[in-house]
């Protein structure tokens, strides 16, 4: 199993990964949106990123992360934004690999905090987080703009 940042050739086979996060989510993007945020994640300028996990030649999972300065830290903090392992692949340290992934990600550019947030509904996600991580008492608001 290796993780490593998305190239332009793992679109194929990361986009069915892709579709079938978002209907796990019960969520609908256009194909634009779709083709904007993986384009965004191999742009080199961009602070949003993408690591895709290999294992025996296929993509079986990927994480969404953003690089950030915050109003409360001197350096960056790092957000998680999506993360996703093929349904078959759960269970194998998949999720565990992309977390890490991403927070030495966020060290390499100086980042002070790794955060992220899950449906809370999600019970089987949350299990690995408590594991890995602080559960906080902060309640996420959301206003369309």
């Amino acid at each position: 199993m290796q993780v490593l940042p998305a190239t332009e050739d793992d679109k194929a086979e990361w986009l069915p990964l892709w579709r079938a996060y978002l209907d796990f989510y019960k969520q609908a993007l256009d194909d634009e949106i779709t083709d904007l945020t993986f384009a965004r994640a191999l742009e080199s300028g961009e602070n949003l990123n993408l690591l895709v996990v290999k294992s025996e030649g296929r993509i079986i999972g990927f994480a969404t992360y953003v690089l950030h300065r915050s109003s409360w830290a001197r350096d960056w903090y790092c957000y998680l934004e999506d993360l996703f392992v093929a349904e078959d692949q759960r269970g194998r340290g998949v999720a565990r690999a992309l977390i890490a992934a991403v927070a030495e990600a966020g060290k390499a550019k100086g980042a002070e905090r790794l955060y992220w947030v899950t449906d809370e509904a999600n019970k089987t996600a949350q299990a690995l987080y408590e594991k890995l991580a602080t559960k906080t008492d902060f309640i996420q608001f959301r206003r369309d703009l």
